[in-house]
Order: structure tokens, then C-alpha cells, then sequence
């Protein structure tokens, strides 16, 4: 069954918890036991409607306070396909988790209070989902219940939307705009009665109209090693596989390929799926290739195509995001995983802090946590890469503090 992964986004209580708890409820997903514990919680708030967001919401403090803090992800399935939702906070001190869970999204759903339109934060939401390049993002325009189902708000909403996706640098992304009453489910898995005037499709009907291959990054095929395989059985004697994901696009027997870094040139011979053998693996797959001759490969070598190859230097410009509440200043040295390598990488100058308001760039000598800036580094050695935009699993890599051994920042490639 195909697999749709989708980040939520939006500011404090524009309900994104709610909706993904209607989508629950009305697909039937919630367990007997989780629907009983939202009636009397929300019984004992004295609300007099079921408050879905208990849900999504597990951490404590989370219930208390009402809002989202941590990544939760949630998964269901309907007839159609299964889902994946990375249930993510919008405050701007949340800015890295939103960041991670957005980060293997195909689609984005940005909720918008009906009553507060567009806001500060949602230039934000929206800037992250261009600088992780997610194509489909849903423009879920909520709580129209509170704006008496107006047409006249949504289409006020829709063209102030329009008019901060024309900054965008981002243009193969399609923008739908939904709207919704989470709280009584309108326009959520059903048709609201309410909004006879919305034409359109409903968040679920639209989440089931989409084809996740569609979604997929498309560029040229990347094949980190993960692993060799040397199983020296009787039957395998001289089996030798390198195992792995494969991205950005396909391959085949017979494809000429070259080996990273050493240059090695070679052709494939077979392809591994579990226990059975195809001719050609579709980008995604995580397969075991076998090559024709016997050439030194190991971990941390990536497999392409010979006439595929890409950029290989150890000086890079990137943007980054720094999760870290140690400031990234220049001089730090962090390690960088890249797909399956592993290397000391230098900060080698901090350019300025990007304005997630698209009104450019403000100079600065240093990155604090949340904040998003252009860094260049330099690396102990060449790694083998792509720009973000050309191929997002090659153009991307964490920064990891070799005290703490924390995840420190997230790049892209530019």
C-alpha cells in the first residue's frame, strides 16, 4: 500500500492537533479506549464538543498548556493508501522541530486561523517548506466556524496566501487552499453544509488524490554503500553485495557505473529485493547491488552512474538551520554526516541569518538555536555531492557536536 507523509504547520491554536484528531475520528483510526479518554476529558472540561486534540498532544505538558512542543507522529490508514503524520510546533522556538519533521514530508498542510488571516509566523511555516523543497503544500484556512462560514474571509485569506508564495524561490510546488472547521469536521473527511460555496475537495479527498511517486524527488541516481555483504556460506561462497537506499532515480543491469572516491569503474551485474532478483530498482528502494568485477568498495562510498557524476570538493556553501543552544561561530569544528560518510567538517565563516519573512538576508558573524543562515565550511576530505535543489538526499547532511554527540544543525547544500 502506498505510504504519504505529511507535515502539519501552524501557529498556537490554529488547531492543527484538532484536525489531525478529526481525521482520526472520522476515518475511524481511533482506538475504542482513545475515543472513551477524549469523551471524558472533554467532559471533564466541560466542553461540549470532543476535543480531538488529545489525540496527538502525549506529552504533559503539552495537555496543560494546550499547544504542540514536541514532533508526534501519527499513523493511519483508509482503503486508499497509509498515511504518516508529523504532527510538528509552529512558536518560532520550536523552529528546528518543525524542521525535522517536515524533512522527509511529501506534503505540507499550513493551518490558518480564519480570524487572524495571515500572520508573522506563517511566512515562516511557509519559508521551511520552500527551503526543504516540499512540492504539495495544503492551505488549510480553520475555524471558519468563527467567521460565520464567510466566503468573502477565505478569499480575503487566499490572496494574502498568493501573495507571499510569489516570493517564493521555490516554484514546482502546487498550493491548494482548503476551508475547514476542524472542530465539527467540516471540509475535514466530509463536505461542510455549511460552505456550499467550496467547490473543491476535502482535506482527506485531497490527501487520497495524490500520488506519492509524483511527490518524489526526481534527479540523478545516488547509491550510498551502507553495508558490504560477504556472507562466506557454502552457497555464497563468493557472494560480494553493497547494500543500500537508492535515490533520485532508477537504475538497471547493465548500467555503467562509477565507484566514489576512488574513481573505480564497473557495470551491474545484479540486483537484490529480499530474496529475489529484478533487472531494474526504482529510486527509493533499498536494495543489494552486485557489480561485475571485484573492486574495492566499502561503507561510505556511493555507487553512480558513469556519466552521472557529481560534484566532489571539500570546500561548501551552505544554509543551515541550528538546533543547538551553542551559538555556531566560526572556527567550530563538528562532524558531518552525509548519507552513509561520516568526516570533521570546519566552520569556516558565518555570512548572515536569512529573514524567514523573505525580506533577505541580515549580516552576522554568528547562528544562535532556531535561527536559519548561509555558513560556508571546509571538510578533512572531498565529499561527493549534489546542490539541495538538484538532489535533496545528496544536497542535505547534519552537523554533530563531537562532545555532546548531538545533532547541532541540519544543511542544504546550495
Amino acid at each position: 500500500m502506498e505510504v504519504l507523509k505529511i507535515a502539519t504547520a501552524g501557529s498556537v491554536d490554529d488547531g492543527k492537533s484538532t484536525l489531525i484528531g478529526r481525521l482520526l475520528y472520522d476515518t475511524q483510526s481511533l482506538t475504542t479506549d482513545k475515543i472513551e479518554a477524549i469523551e471524558k476529558s472533554s467532559k471533564q472540561k466541560g466542553y461540549d464538543y470532543l476535543d480531538f486534540s488529545l489525540a496527538t498532544d502525549g506529552l504533559v505538558a503539552e495537555r496543560e498548556q494546550g499547544i504542540t512542543i514536541d514532533v508526534a507522529h501519527i499513523y493511519f490508514s483508509t482503503a486508499k493508501k497509509s498515511y504518516i503524520i508529523a504532527d510538528t510546533p509552529g512558536h518560532v522556538e520550536y523552529t528546528r522541530n518543525m524542521v525535522t519533521g517536515a524533512s522527509t514530508s511529501q506534503v505540507s498542510i499550513i493551518l490558518i486561523d480564519a480570524r487572524k488571516g495571515v500572520i508573522e509566523q506563517t511566512y515562516r511555516h511557509f519559508f521551511i517548506n520552500n527551503l526543504l523543497r516540499v512540492k504539495e503544500v495544503i492551505v488549510a484556512i480553520n475555524k471558519m466556524d468563527l467567521v460565520d462560514y464567510s466566503e468573502e474571509v477565505f478569499n480575503k485569506i487566499k490572496a494574502d496566501f498568493q501573495a507571499l508564495n510569489a516570493k517564493s524561490t521555490f516554484k514546482e510546488q502546487t498550493v491548494s487552499y482548503i476551508p475547514l472547521s476542524a472542530i465539527n469536521g467540516g471540509n475535514v473527511v466530509d463536505k461542510s453544509e455549511n460552505m456550499n460555496w467550496y467547490t473543491g475537495l476535502t482535506v482527506l479527498e485531497h490527501l487520497e488524490a495524490l500520488e506519492p511517486a509524483d511527490l518524489y524527488e526526481k534527479g540523478k541516481a545516488r547509491f550510498p554503500v551502507q553495508t558490504v555483504i560477504r556472507p562466506k556460506t557454502e552457497n555464497y561462497h563468493d557472494f560480494r553485495g553493497y547494500a543500500g537506499k537508492l535515490y533520485g532515480n532508477n537504475i538497471k543491469v547493465g548500467d555503467a557505473v562509477t565507484v566514489l572516491p576512488s574513481l573505480t569503474n564497473s557495470k551491474i551485474a545484479k540486483i537484490h529485493f529480499f530474496d529475489k532478483q529484478f533487472d531494474e530498482a526504482s529510486a527509493g528502494s533499498s536494495i543489494i547491488i552486485e557489480l561485475e568485477n571485484d573492486i574495492n568498495v566499502t561503507r561510505g562510498d556511493m555507487i553512480v552512474k558513469a556519466d552521472e557524476l557529481p560534484i566532489i570538493e571539500n570546500d561548501i556553501n551552505i544554509t543551515i538551520c541550528w538546533m543547538d543552544n551553542k551559538k555556531l561561530v566560526a572556527g567550530a569544528k563538528y562532524l558531518i554526516q552525509h548519507n552513509t560518510n561520516r568526516l570533521l567538517a570546519k566552520i569556516e565563516t558565518v555570512k548572515n541569518v536569512i529573514a524567514t519573512d523573505y525580506s533577505g538576508t541580515i549580516p552576522a558573524n554568528q547562528l544562535a538555536i532556531n535561527e536559519i543562515g548561509e555558513v560556508s565550511i571546509k571538510l578533512s576530505k572531498a565529499i561527493y555531492y549534489d546542490t539541495y535543489n538538484d538532489n535533496k538526499s545528496n544536497g542535505a547532511f547534519i552537523l554533530i557536536d563531537t562532545a555532546t554527540n548531538t545533532t547541532a544543525g541540519v544543511g542544504f547544500i546550495i
